[in-house]
């Protein structure tokens, strides 16, 4: 297949590149401490559990509003909420574009911030919200007027998400909900948090798992303390469900089938994730070649010395591939629906989330003492990909995804009578 860049897509990132250039690279520079080596800490509300600072969700919001009047922000939402229906394969070249320019506040790294959105709750939202809720939440949200959070994970269960402790009970015309929460991201911003909770059925099962639009000022909704994470500022607080009451109406979707929500944005997240790890590693290699081409060491160029190269020419190839994969496997999935592909879903996740990691890890070695300074942008690169390989689907979970379509699990003996 032709994976070059489509005429109309070229524009649009020629397009974007003038944006970014005009309007948010000089918003970037009024702002330095929140990108020069003091990123972390400009960036980081010490004194409020690590969130993020005040100022600088200022400064993502101000981004955010001049993305939207240029055209750019909703790109890949549905025409019915202001966007251009931006097809897979687009968003995946358009998001490993941006993060191959670099860090910047049109892409910053420690956040899904971005001069191109994804927002998967707001297909969520379109897709099974009610008009009550659609009109209450959905267009704010949009705007950015609100943040809506997700509170999936718990203490005891990440990838297990089937398992779930949280549990509603119905009292009434209302539900009691009662439960635990981790990493339950910005719910220490969000007006309303999507809880899933169970509600019916087996544990293990998907069926009876249903999802809330819960308010989080309701009495009962308790934020003990933030996680520090090993990327700050973090945005991912516990919370406790203390007997919280929501009335009925506050059930998303249909009753006892909350995950099918999860569902509907996750393939389009793990490609648009991976095409975000490979840009970040595009722009490692790059920097990494363009500075062995001119540091010299033992009186010779550092790109001279096959150790520095054959580094960079097995990245170089991993990212090529990785590269031919995610377009591949974006195409399939807008001929062929969202889980046309999931195999290969898993593989191109899998792949370019570790090659992030470790062409990251290459530039630290390759620019030597500086490479492992806040100075230069790798440390940063390396700690905001690295959670990739756990989020969205831990490595283990996809090799386990993947192992599923080679073989017939269902058709093996249980270990316990196969002894």
């Amino acid at each position: 297949m032709d994976w070059s860049t489509p005429a109309p897509l070229q524009d649009l990132l020629d397009r974007l590149n003038a944006f970014i250039d005009a309007e948010i690279a000089p918003l970037e520079q009024e702002h330095p401490q929140f990108f020069d080596h003091r990123r972390e800490y400009a960036r980081t509300d010490w004194d409020r559990d690590g969130v993020p600072a005040r100022e600088w969700t200022e400064l993502l919001g101000e981004m955010r509003r001049r993305a939207d009047a240029a055209g750019f922000y909703r790109y890949g939402l549905p025409a019915a909420l202001g966007g251009q229906d931006g097809s897979n394969a687009d968003m995946a070249r358009i998001r490993e574009h941006l993060l191959a320019r670099g860090p910047g506040l049109h892409f910053p790294h420690n956040d899904e911030a971005s001069v191109v959105g994804n927002l998967p709750l707001a297909l969520v939202l379109h897709e099974y919200g009610t008009p009550e809720q659609k009109e209450t939440y959905l267009h704010r949200y949009v705007n950015g007027e609100i943040e809506i959070a997700f509170g999936l994970t718990e203490p005891g269960h990440g990838s297990d998400a089937t398992f779930l402790e949280t549990t509603a009970r119905r009292d009434g015309d209302d539900w009691i909900i009662q439960g635990a929460k981790r990493f339950n991201s910005l719910s220490h911003a969000a007006e309303v948090d999507v809880v899933f909770a169970r509600t019916s059925g087996e544990d293990g099962k998907a069926q009876g798992i249903t999802a809330f639009l819960v308010p989080t000022a309701s009495e009962g909704f308790e934020i003990p303390f933030n996680w520090w994470t090993f990327n700050m500022p973090s945005d991912h607080p516990e919370v406790h469900l203390n007997s919280v009451r929501v009335p009925n109406s506050a059930i998303l979707g249909e009753e006892g089938r909350g995950l099918d929500l999860a569902q509907l944005f996750v393939h389009e997240n793990r490609t648009r994730q991976a095409a975000s790890s490979l840009g970040a590693a595009q722009f490692c290699i790059d920097a990494s070649v363009a500075y062995a081409q001119e540091r010299t060491v033992f009186r010779q160029q550092l790109h001279e010395h096959q150790g520095i190269q054959w580094q960079l020419v097995d990245l170089n190839t991993e990212a090529e591939m990785v590269r031919s994969l995610l377009y591949r496997t974006a195409a399939l999935m807008d001929e062929g629906g969202k889980t046309s592909a999931s195999p290969l879903v898993s593989m191109v996740n899998l792949r370019s989330n570790q090659l992030a990691c470790n062409a990251a890890d290459r530039a630290i070695q390759i620019h030597g003492g500086t490479g492992y300074t806040r100075h230069l942008p790798f440390e940063h690169i390396y700690r905001h990909h690295r959670r990739y390989r756990i989020t969205e689907g831990a490595d283990e979970l996809q090799k386990r995804r993947i192992a599923s379509s080679m073989f017939d699990f269902r058709s093996s003996a249980p270990a316990s009578s196969a002894r």
